[in-house]
């Protein structure tokens, strides 16, 4: 359903703003931008975060609150890849690619230059698709391919299910990824609680790019204090949840299928923390590492839900 008369934050889009709502949630979604999930409401209390100035965020390339990362999730080593058997060489000038520090590209092609086609909505349910066809996609990843998203709204918390389905051309490989960002209403970052399950922590070098190495990671459940996180994990399996819980609430990131990577970012200083379901570890589409290929014609299906808990 369309909401016109409520302000997406950051006044961006507000027109086209999807909003969907069941029990005590609602959520906002922007298909002209992304398909960029803009809010996540329970009882009223927003739990997203980095979507005060969408209009900034969008002008800085910057990820912001449910953001898919397509065609790859974090970082590239370089502006240079070769995946199912072709090479691709990216322009650092090109608009479709946002760099970070180091002049690596990050996050894919940014979510405000994507504009998604609306195919199903309901009260509860939002469904969208993307075909990656036109040629200024195909320069920055050559593999065409169609993206359908379906968010659907439950009492209990938001599902996220993404799906790619391979052209005729070629095999298309799999790295792409979420970065929702959370936080607790009305509680010191400091007193938030972190939770997750046992993995593997994937070491990374100084410009965030896996080495090739990776350590146990025992299961964790403590105050977030003065931690500040940045890393990156591979999961035993393709299940596994992370928690955000203080106040009375708790926000619940499962992943149900087709992730295999989290990242965990909680910047010290900054008063949220992502829970990043990923299909593949950074760099994939330059290492090989962990990298998925859908073959013509075939399907790929992942999903997570942000289940959220909360007695205030």
């Amino acid at each position: 359903m369309t909401n016109p008369g409520r302000d997406a934050p950051g006044s961006l889009d507000a027109s086209s703003a999807r909003t969907l709502a069941a029990g005590d949630l609602e959520s906002d979604f922007l298909p002209a931008r992304g398909m960029l999930g803009i809010s996540l409401r329970h009882r009223g209390a927003e739990l997203l975060r980095r979507v005060d100035d969408l209009a900034c965020a969008a002008a800085r390339g910057s990820s912001a609150g449910i953001s898919l990362l397509h065609p790859w999730a974090n970082r590239l080593a370089s502006a240079r890849y070769r995946a199912a058997g072709r090479d691709v060489s990216l322009d650092p000038r090109s608009p479709l690619l946002h760099l970070d520090e180091h002049g690596l590209p990050m996050h894919g092609v940014p979510w405000s230059k994507l504009a998604w086609e609306v195919v199903e909505t309901r009260r509860e349910r939002l469904v969208a698709r993307l075909d990656w066809d036109r040629a200024e996609l195909l320069a920055v990843f050559p593999f065409p391919h169609r993206l359908e998203i379906a968010a659907t709204l439950g009492p209990g918390g938001l599902t996220m299910e993404t799906t790619l389905a391979a052209g005729a051309a070629g095999p298309v490989p799999v790295s792409f990824g979420y970065h929702p960002y959370f936080g607790i209403p009305g509680l010191a970052r400091a007193e938030w609680r972190l939770a997750g399950p046992a993995m593997r922590r994937i070491v990374l070098d100084g410009r965030g790019i896996p080495i090739g190495k990776e350590e146990p990671f025992a299961a964790f459940d403590a105050l977030l204090g003065g931690r500040d996180l940045d890393d990156g994990f591979a999961l035993p399996g393709e299940r596994g949840s992370f928690t955000l819980a203080g106040a009375g609430r708790c926000i619940s990131v499962d992943f149900l299928e087709g992730f295999r990577c989290a990242q965990l970012y909680a910047p010290l200083g900054r008063d949220f923390v992502a829970l990043e379901p990923m299909t593949a570890p950074a760099n994939a589409l330059v290492s090989g590492r962990g990298l998925q290929l859908v073959e013509p014609g075939g399907t790929f299906r992942a999903t997570f839900r942000i289940r959220i808990d909360g007695t205030r």
